[in-house]
């Protein structure tokens, strides 16, 4: 059909899709897959690149720092957005969408063969943290593009679910990048030896005299998913190059009424501005929260705070992002019928309402040990004085004191414990049970009694642990949920993981499968790439991507496991007030062509 035929009829469409629009859109959504799969290779695979290039810091911070890595590529997003929104505005969508995906695969790749912090140092992590921020810019500019393209191409009454495919790119990205991880990882691990944990060129010796050994994936083989990447990178391209410019965008610029300054249009005047505040707070932010608490934080908890292994982990998730992504296209279609707002809000208060339990569920079911442990009170009684905030991104406080000590030791080994604080107290007293153990001060100790003080805190206070049911040996915890092949999943204990997964998927499909086709309709055609995106981007790219790692600090220092997710529910509960007042609703009845006649 030729691009004036459907430009002529743009407002009365409300037929079914012709196979070459099809084509186009599924072409879009299938390159999108790819970016988002390069994009979520580092957040799979967190904990073991924190190994590799971050072990200057110290272990009670290196997950945090890790994570901050992770978020790096989420700050820098709504630059992308701005920048990459600007240039869709000005010279059209499909020239923008090949510029991210080069961006965004040149940089994937390159962190696949970027030398470990063992190599070249302090170079590494800085590095590496430069190439997340290229992923965030390309990421900044790829989806409101995606979106929008397919917005405009899609019949009027079928919005919602036609951009709910779009929607389905970031899990199906994610699920592919978990995929092809338990792939190699099983691989390599199968066909390689273990390789010996080096510092500073020189192998970690455990107790016994024997070097620490680490599993060939964790050494080098996580690098091969990124430099196969490339490989998708060429594919993206070829995808890109078969791709129409949108017929609305073509034809207001053979019309001569595509913006000159989108930037200023879209948020220097209150009008426009204002709606960029309410679809920020009032829908992104609250649905970002739930998104990546569903996704990456439960990924993020099973694999580092109640200690199943990444590889069970991992299928687990694998397994409820494919019983779940149907849900993006389910709620999407029920979105052109019901309206938007009332799905994505109502996911944000199943969300706020339910994380606690599902989360406290959660640990219960995959380390049954671990919860009935958590039933043995644990304090520390300290002096206010002698306690630092745990959260330390930068890597470079060195926490010495015995309070400091006792609660990054706490933190390690997932143990809920309630802080006391005392004027009497010199040094930091943990209580497990009925069992007292004194914590030192690192500070005031050099050599072998530093060495000697810490064998002893760490020996009393683990045996005082393992007392109380801690499960600290992996070995030891004949508990707790481990599948050996992708489809080891069929025992009663794995298949409630996947149900508890599945339902917070299902909550990411309520907030996520509406919210393109609910932000389009918000805004005009000409500046349709800048509006969108800026809030998309803010609200996914900070509330969502610090999610996380503020999670975990949040946690870290308040002595509880879950006390995190409040984040997210504070941030939930905020978009349902705001959304269900300010915003509008009926936006899907509406003609998103409509006062595109003037300049």
């Amino acid at each position: 059909m030729a691009t004036a035929d459907i430009t002529n009829n743009v407002r009365e469409r409300s037929r079914p899709m012709t196979a070459e629009e099809k084509k186009v859109i599924m072409a879009s959504s299938a390159g999108t897959i790819f970016e988002w799969y390069d994009f979520y290779l580092y957040g799979s695979l967190a904990a073991i690149i924190g190994a590799q290039f971050f072990t200057a810091f110290p272990e009670s911070t290196r997950n945090v720092f890790a994570l901050l890595a992770f978020a790096a590529g989420f700050i820098v997003r709504p630059f992308g957005a701005l920048v990459f929104g600007m240039l869709g505005d000005m010279i059209g969508r499909k020239y923008t969408f090949l510029m991210t995906i080069v961006i965004m695969g040149l940089s994937t790749f390159l962190v696949g063969v970027l030398p470990n912090y063992e190599s070249i140092g302090t170079a590494a992590p800085v590095i590496l943290i430069v190439l997340r921020m290229a992923q965030g810019l390309a990421l900044g500019g790829e989806y409101g593009g995606a979106a929008i393209y397919v917005a405009e191409h899609a019949p009027a009454n079928q919005r919602g679910y036609f951009t709910a495919f779009i929607q389905t790119t970031a899990t199906l990205g994610l699920l592919l990048s978990l995929i092809v991880i338990l792939a190699v990882q099983g691989y390599v691990n199968g066909a390689y030896p273990d390789v010996p944990l080096l510092k500073d060129g020189v192998a970690v010796l455990m107790a016994d005299g024997n070097p620490t050994m680490v599993k060939a994936f964790n050494a080098w083989g996580w690098r091969i998913p990124f430099i196969g990447s490339i490989f998708l990178l060429a594919i993206s391209l070829y995808i890109r190059l078969q791709m129409n410019e949108s017929p609305a965008f073509k034809k207001m610029k053979e019309e001569g009424r595509t913006s000159k300054a989108p930037l200023s249009e879209a948020f220097g005047n209150w009008k426009n501005g204002k709606i960029a505040l309410l679809a920020l707070f009032g829908l992104v932010a609250g649905q970002a929260v739930v998104w990546y608490t569903g996704q990456f934080y439960a990924l993020f908890f099973m694999q580092n705070v109640i200690k199943v292994d990444s590889f069970t982990a991992n299928v687990m998730v694998a397994w409820s992002l494919i019983l779940g992504t149907g849900g993006f296209l389910v709620f999407g279609a029920l979105s052109d019928r019901i309206g938007r707002k009332p799905i994505i809000l109502t996911g944000c208060l199943l969300g706020a309402l339910t994380f606690l339990p599902v989360f406290t569920l959660l640990t219960k079911t995959a380390n049954p040990a671990l919860y009935a442990a958590h039933q043995t009170p644990v304090t520390v009684t300290v002096s206010a004085e002698d306690c630092s905030f745990q959260f330390n991104p930068t890597g470079t406080v060195k926490f010495t004191s015995s309070c400091d000590i006792a609660k990054a030791q706490l933190a390690r080994t997932s143990v809920n414990y309630e802080t006391i604080v005392s004027a009497e107290a010199k040094t930091a007293i943990v209580k497990v049970g009925n069992t007292a153990i004194e914590s030192y001060d690192a500070a005031k100790l050099t050599g072998d009694d530093l060495k000697k003080a810490k064998a002893t805190f760490d020996g009393s206070l683990n045996a005082a642990l393992k007392q109380a049911g801690y499960p600290l040996v992996p070995a030891d915890n004949t508990s707790i949920a481990k599948a050996k092949h992708f489809f080891d999943i069929f025992t009663a204990q794995k298949l409630t993981i996947v149900i508890i997964l599945t339902y917070l998927v299902i909550l990411v499909t309520m907030v996520y499968g509406p919210i393109a086709a609910m932000l389009v309709e918000l805004f005009p055609t000409r500046i349709r790439y800048s509006g969108l995106s800026l809030p998309y981007h803010i609200g996914n790219g900070w509330f969502g991507g610090l999610m996380p790692a503020t999670a975990f600090a949040i946690s870290a220092q308040t002595g509880n496991i879950y006390s995190g997710l409040w984040y997210a529910i504070v941030i939930a509960v905020m978009t349902v007030v705001i959304g269900s007042l300010l915003v509008p609703g009926g936006t899907h009845k509406k003609d998103i062509f409509a006062g595109d006649t003037s300049r």
